[in-house]
């Protein structure tokens, strides 16, 4: 394998894992849309940075992308407060117009300038490890990979510096504001960390996959756990798998790396929703069927603990009684008889059914709760 390969395999898994530390808060926050916003009006900053300093490497750039990205939530915010639009219609009218005047600018001032529209929507990945990262004579590799690393380590030391506090604005605002921290300050905080982290992966993956990048790893590592330290460490691992695998389906293919990153995130997605332990399509169904046996055991129990010691006992406790008395169909009768003899709630004998200690237990706290 070829230095540029491993190198591009190392920039989509750090572009990916850097985008799902913020990313993680946006979801739990409920402002996915948000960081679709920012991703996409930061390019307004870096263009008019760019009429400043006149070339794509300056670090003004990147600057200038994080003071749009806080301008387009303080005017969403704005126009929310007004209760004139709700903050989703604020955000598709403050995030179309900021993101237009960008095109417009590129279109008629930056036309030859390599800030086209394929590196606005898609980004340039394949040619990240052609572009270096030279300071004071020394290569450091790949311009995007020195600068998304640099994002990475700074996303995590914000977080590992203000977890309580983020922790606590998040999950519960009111009691954040109760305890002396400042909810408001908290949240510009974060979507500075949003605008910085868009604008360092918007030159590898392009404003539109940024979104996805953000959103799809924190949003499959949820399906996978509740705790918000192993939510934030399977964001990561899932952004880093989602890269390396996109750039070999990139590979194989022969098609944009971005886009492959992408889809293969959405297919990591798409298991976690299918086969998660507690949240997976899967395991939702074997609880309903369980659920579903569980209650016909239930109701058995009961219908013996009813009849139990009553002259008509010898007639109720019979299996074939229960397709009239509990109207079950004869098959599911018979199996649910089967899985409560299994689990030791009844006992037959002589063609008749009785309970056993556990089966009363079980009988009397279901008609107790």
């Amino acid at each position: 394998m070829s230095q540029p390969q491993i190198e591009i395999q190392l920039i989509a898994a750090v572009v990916a894992a850097a985008c799902a530390l913020p990313g993680t808060f946006l979801v739990l926050r409920h402002m996915a849309m948000m960081s679709d916003a920012i991703s996409h009006t930061v390019l307004l900053g870096i263009v008019l940075a760019f009429f400043v300093v006149g070339e794509l490497g300056h670090p003004l750039l990147m600057l200038g992308a994080a003071v749009v990205g806080l301008l387009t939530v303080s005017l969403v915010e704005l126009l929310n407060k007004t209760r004139l639009v709700k903050e989703d219609a604020a955000i598709g009218l403050v995030f179309p117009a900021l993101f237009s005047l960008a095109i417009i600018l590129i279109s008629v001032y930056a036309r030859n300038v390599h800030l086209d529209q394929h590196t606005v929507f898609q980004g340039d990945l394949a040619f990240a490890p052609f572009e270096r990262a030279i300071v004071m004579g020394i290569d450091w590799g790949p311009r995007t990979f020195v600068v998304m690393s640099v994002i990475l380590l700074l996303n995590l030391l914000l977080i590992v510096l203000f977890y309580k506090e983020l922790k606590l604005a998040t999950f519960d605002t009111g009691l954040a504001a109760a305890l002396g921290f400042s909810p408001a300050l908290i949240h510009y905080g974060l979507m500075g960390m949003v605008s910085v982290t868009a604008v360092g992966a918007f030159d590898a993956v392009g404003s539109i996959l940024v979104i996805a990048l953000m959103i799809v790893p924190p949003a499959t590592a949820y399906l996978l756990t509740n705790r918000l330290p192993y939510l934030l460490a399977l964001s990561v691992l899932v952004g880093a798998v989602g890269g390396v695998s996109g750039y070999w389906v990139a590979r194989a293919l022969d098609t944009n790396i971005g886009g492959a990153m992408v889809m293969m995130l959405g297919v990591l997605f798409g298991l976690a929703f299918l086969f998660s332990p507690q949240r997976g399509l899967v395991a939702r169904a074997r609880q309903q069927q369980q659920q579903k046996w569980r209650f016909a055991e239930t109701m058995l129990t009961i219908h013996l603990l009813n009849h139990e010691g009553q002259p008509e006992y010898a007639e109720e406790c019979r299996v074939d009684h229960l397709i009239y008395h509990l109207r079950w169909p004869p098959e599911f009768a018979t199996k649910v008889v089967q899985r409560a003899v299994r689990n030791a709630l009844v006992v037959r004998q002589n063609g008749h059914l009785l309970l056993t200690d556990a089966g009363r237990v079980w009988a009397n706290t279901a008609v107790i709760n």
